[in-house]
């Protein structure tokens, strides 16, 4: 018998699930990578390009965009 615990441990699984999917949906959408990041203007690596399809910021800059909190 499935407790709460075992219930909430499947939805969240089954979100995250959901969740990837839509992101990777979009990504084979996102069109062509750059070549280089639109923040910085360094190249991009080729297995980032690859692994991230669409992509516009080098690993480095993206982090900084997804971690950057206003004052």
């Amino acid at each position: 018998m499935a407790d709460d615990g075992d219930r909430a441990q499947r939805i969240n699984e089954q979100l995250q699930a959901d969740a990837l999917a839509t992101h990777r949906r979009k990504q084979l959408t996102a069109g062509d990578s750059r070549l280089e990041c639109i923040d910085c203007e360094e190249p991009i690596p080729q297995a980032r390009r690859i692994a991230s399809p669409g992509c516009k910021r080098c690993i480095d800059c993206q982090t900084l965009h997804e971690n950057w909190r206003p004052c």
